[in-house]
């Protein structure tokens, strides 16, 4: 009998109904490939065309290229007519078909610059293996970032560790987690494996899967709160990756850093894709006034 993948998020793709790419100037491409996920985001002109999200596999430069052919998928784009492309994220540099690479901490925060507007100060990034805490100007550039890599209890990998142990589909681990009458204490370990014996005995115990949840959102939230008042946060405050699709981890942070971060109206998950296309776009018309 197969064994049902709790851990598994929803992978996606999407197209502008009401752009037509054939009347732009400059077709750019950037694709983050990290360590769990890659997404591909396609740009006409600065706006955004197209992108898709899917799982990274064993293979980045493969992972790069599919990521890529789902994005152009339908929309009657080739890699020929895409001018200039910028490989990020943990796979960077095995991006076979990239012109330039450059890296997340850059890529997030412009991406973030672009999604949620030149107000933005500070940005969290919470990837599949690490968090990073990111400020920047007006114009999405970095003027200072710390990063936490040493363990996965505090990513979306270890999320999935957690889901896949209680059986309870990762995308509905936030909502759950709030479904208690009061916060427990967050788990103590930081290392998640640790985690995750330490909340197979919660189990045990008796508590119920939404508490262990909430204690382990809990945290996660204290972790990432903590880096984020290293850096020093200003308002506005931004979330970008795929954790920030929980709610239940988001709202623990605002709540602990007294700061609600702003709504997106985009997947949070290309950020990092968005800002190497934007960059691919810069990149192209420097070549452009230089010919």
């Amino acid at each position: 009998m197969a064994t049902e993948e709790y851990w598994r998020w929803t992978e996606s793709r999407w197209t502008a109904p009401d752009k037509d790419w054939s009347k732009a100037e400059i077709v750019s491409a950037g694709v983050d490939v990290g360590s769990v996920s890659t997404q591909a985001v396609i740009m006409v002109d600065g706006e955004l065309y197209a992108y898709s999200s899917r799982r990274t596999g064993s293979n980045s430069p493969e992972s790069a290229q599919r990521a890529l052919d789902w994005a152009l998928d339908g929309t009657g784009l080739k890699l020929d007519d895409i001018r200039f492309t910028v490989g990020t994220g943990y796979g960077r540099v095995n991006v076979p078909f990239a012109n330039k690479t450059i890296t997340e901490i850059a890529c997030h925060a412009r991406g973030a610059n672009y999604m949620y507007g030149p107000t933005v100060r500070t940005i969290l990034d919470m990837g599949g293996q690490d968090c990073k805490a990111i400020r920047c100007d007006e114009r999405g550039k970095v003027s200072a970032f710390l990063m936490n890599d040493k363990c996965a209890a505090g990513t979306g990998r270890g999320m999935e560790v957690i889901a896949g142990l209680l059986a309870v589909q990762v995308t509905e681990v936030g909502e759950l987690s709030l479904q208690v009458d009061r916060e427990p204490p967050p788990v103590s370990s930081t290392c998640v494996v640790f985690a995750k014996n330490e909340a197979t005995g919660l189990l045990r115990e008796g508590w119920p899967k939404s508490r262990v949840l909430a204690a382990y959102c809990a945290a996660m939230a204290q972790r990432v709160a903590t880096l984020l008042r290293r850096l020093g946060v200003e308002e506005d405050f931004a979330i970008t990756g795929g954790i920030a699709k929980n709610i239940g981890v988001v709202k623990r942070i605002e709540d602990d850093l007294g700061i609600k971060a702003l709504t997106p109206d985009f997947d949070t998950q290309i950020a990092g894709g968005l800002g190497a296309a934007l960059f691919a776009r810069d990149l192209a018309v420097k070549a452009r006034q230089a010919a």
